[in-house]
C-alpha cells in the first residue's frame, strides 16, 4: 500500500512538468529553466539519496562512463520534452511523448536483437492508426508534436541503452547522472541569460509569485521528488509494472491538471488518438516485460537488470 500511495505521489509529480513549465510565462528561457530544475533536482538528490541508500556520496568511479552518458541523455530529454510544453498544450506533449515504448522497441530489435512477435505487429498497428487519428502535423502544433515525438525517441535510447549495458544506474549513482546533466546545461545562464526570476508570474498582478518559485518547483517536485521516488518505488515493485502504470496514468494526469489549472482543452482527434496510442504503449510495455521484470524502464532503477 505504502508503494502503491508513493507512486500516485511520484505519478503527480511528474505531471506537473507542463504546469511549472507553462506558469514561467515565458520570462526564463527554457534552456536557463531546464539548468535551473537540474541543478535543483541535483542539490536535492545529493542529500536524499545517501541517506534513502545508507551510503556516503562517492564518485562512482568504476561506473563512470555509464554515468556521464545517462547524464548526458537526461539532460537531452528533460530540455526537449520542456520545449515541447513551451510549444504546445501539455496534453499534446504527453500524448506523442507516449511513442516511447515503441522507439524503445525498435532500437531493442536493431541493438538487442528482440525479436518482434505477432502481438507486437498488431499493436504497432493500433499506436499507428492513434497517431493518425492524433493528426501530429495539422493546426498550428505541429513543430511542438514534432518535438514531443523525438523526445520519445531520445527517452528510447536511455531505456536501450541501459538494457544494453544490462544494468541501470544503483546506489548513489543517479545523483550523479543528474549533475552532469546541470553541468551540460550550465552554459545555458550566459548564452540566453538568467531569465526574469523575481519577476511576478504573469496574469498574477504585480504581487503575484515570482517565476522563480515555479522554476525551483519544476527542479524540487517534478524532477528531484519524482526520481527520488521512483528509486524507493523500483526497489520493491517490479519494473515493469511500474512502466505499465506510469506509461498510462502520467499523461491522463498531466492532461488533467493542463485542464484545471490552465484551462487548456485538447482537440477532440487528440483525445481519441491519444487514447488509441496510451493503449497501444500499455500493450507493448506488457508484452515485453512480462517474462522480464527487472527489465530496466528508468535510469533510476535502483535494482539489477537484465538485458
Amino acid at each position: 500500500m505504502r508503494t502503491l500511495l508513493l507512486l500516485a505521489l511520484i505519478t503527480v509529480s511528474e505531471a506537473t512538468i507542463g504546469i511549472f513549465v507553462k506558469l514561467t510565462g515565458g520570462l526564463i528561457p527554457i534552456h536557463t529553466l531546464n539548468f535551473y530544475a537540474l541543478l535543483t533536482a541535483t542539490l536535492f538528490l545529493m542529500l536524499t539519496m545517501p541517506v534513502l541508500n545508507g551510503e556516503p556520496l562517492r564518485l562512482p568511479w568504476g561506473n563512470m562512463t555509464d554515468t556521464v552518458i545517462i547524464g548526458v541523455l537526461i539532460a537531452t530529454q528533460i530540455s526537449v520534452f520542456n520545449l515541447a510544453m513551451t510549444l504546445v498544450p501539455i496534453a499534446n506533449a504527453v500524448i506523442f511523448w507516449s511513442v516511447a515504448p515503441f522507439f524503445t522497441f525498435i532500437l531493442s530489435a536493431i541493438f538487442l536483437k528482440e525479436r518482434a512477435t505477432l502481438g507486437n505487429v498488431l499493436t504497432f498497428g493500433i499506436a499507428i492508426v492513434g497517431i493518425v487519428l492524433a493528426k501530429p502535423l495539422s493546426g498550428g502544433h505541429m513543430l511542438g508534436n514534432l518535438v514531443a515525438l523525438a523526445d520519445g525517441a531520445v527517452h528510447a535510447a536511455m531505456v536501450t541503452y541501459m538494457r544494453h549495458e544490462g544494468k541501470s544506474e544503483t546506489g548513489n549513482d543517479i545523483a550523479w547522472s543528474m549533475l552532469v546533466a546541470a553541468l551540460i546545461l550550465a552554459p545555458s545562464v550566459l548564452i540566453f541569460g538568467p531569465g526574469q526570476v523575481f519577476s511576478p508570474t504573469p496574469g498574477m498582478g504585480e504581487g503575484g509569485v515570482p517565476v522563480g518559485i515555479w522554476a525551483l518547483a519544476l527542479g524540487l517536485v517534478s524532477t528531484g521528488f519524482a526520481y527520488f521516488g521512483i528509486s524507493l518505488v523500483l526497489k520493491t515493485l517490479n519494473a515493469n509494472v511500474y512502466s505499465l502504470i506510469d506509461i498510462i496514468v502520467s499523461p491522463v494526469v498531466a492532461t488533467l491538471l493542463g485542464f484545471l489549472i490552465l484551462a487548456e482543452i485538447p482537440a477532440a482527434s487528440t483525445v481519441y488518438g491519444g487514447a488509441l496510442l496510451l493503449f497501444a504503449g500499455f500493450l507493448l510495455t506488457w508484452q515485453t516485460t512480462r517474462d522480464t521484470p527487472n527489465i530496466a524502464v528508468h535510469p533510476c532503477q535502483c535494482q539489477a537488470a537484465s538485458a
